[in-house]
């Protein structure tokens, strides 16, 4: 009987010792609803963006996003809001993702202004004689010819209205990377232990989260352009970017949007975004789309 009950607890000392040798802290990525939201101003001091016909995109950008933010707090109960500016001052891009990650933003939302160039025409408003040549040597010819003068001129061009980018699919590496680099930090902070970066398990997890903030980043600017529509302005859809501006969408570790509020380039739309009455529809517009992402999580 002795013998019995000396290996019963010699066989569970050693499995208990077993599997503490061979078991890890797990750590886990923690995330409860949205707490924290970046607005981020585009441009700013001697980046002025865009220039209509009497604006300038960083005016625009900084009235807009300092509503949102207002209304935000005042609807959004607990959540925190970190604006990247509040005044007309240059605030690197650099400067802009590190400060949406060390305040581990839940939402990244970048406020911009869009622009385009005028349309260029051509007019024939004469002709004029033109001297040309044939052959060469002694059978070299002198010729002239009639050809048409033309005057260029420019009109404002018609695009106008909404459109919100999400950063693009071929960025995946890169933003992947940022991502690894937060997720290793919420671990630490959670476990005091740091995963390897280059571990295969951990790679495949930052993986599933760089999935998972492009799926919401694409939901959330569904949502923005669909308030928009809403709310009677034109929308000209959800787009990625890969080039201009993508950066900051890569180098935030979260969800990101960048959304363009209008062209100041088209006289219409300049009035509506430079208007206090427009100003506040946009950020209500947004606004609701934020709302409508964070009951999309909740209900689920």
């Amino acid at each position: 009987m002795k013998n019995k009950i000396f290996f019963s607890l010699l066989i569970v000392s050693l499995a208990t010792t077993f599997s503490s040798f061979h078991h890890k802290p797990v750590p886990k990525r923690q995330k409860t609803g949205i707490k924290t939201i970046i607005v981020d101003a585009g441009h700013g001091g001697r980046a002025i963006g865009a220039k209509g016909k009497y604006s300038y995109e960083k005016n625009v950008c900084l009235a807009i996003a300092l509503k949102l933010g207002k209304m935000i707090e005042a609807e959004m109960p607990g959540v925190k809001v970190v604006y990247t500016r509040t005044t007309d001052v240059f605030v690197d891009n650099r400067y802009r993702a590190e400060m949406a990650n060390e305040h581990k933003g839940d939402l990244y939302l970048a406020i911009h202004a869009n622009s385009v160039r005028p349309l260029e025409h051509r007019k024939v408003v004469g002709y004029k004689k033109e001297v040309y040549y044939t052959g060469t040597g002694k059978k070299k010819k002198k010729h002239t010819r009639s050809v048409p003068k033309y005057k260029t001129y420019y009109s404002e061009n018609p695009a106008y209205g909404t459109e919100t980018y999400i950063w693009a699919a071929d960025r995946t590496e890169s933003k992947g990377e940022f991502v690894s680099e937060r997720m290793s930090e919420d671990e630490t902070d959670s476990t005091e232990y740091r995963p390897d970066l280059n571990d295969p398990e951990f790679k495949a997890k930052s993986l599933l989260w760089t999935k998972r903030f492009f799926d919401k980043s694409l939901m959330l600017a569904n949502m923005v352009e669909e308030e928009f529509v809403k709310g009677g302005r034109h929308s000209r859809g959800v787009k990625q970017r890969n080039n201009e501006g993508i950066w900051i969408l890569q180098a935030t570790a979260m969800p990101s949007i960048l959304i363009e509020t209008g062209f100041v380039s088209n006289r219409k739309d300049e009035d509506y975004l430079n208007n206090k009455k427009g100003q506040e529809e946009l950020a209500s517009q947004v606004l609701k789309a934020i709302k409508r992402y964070k009951a999309s999580f909740e209900k689920n």
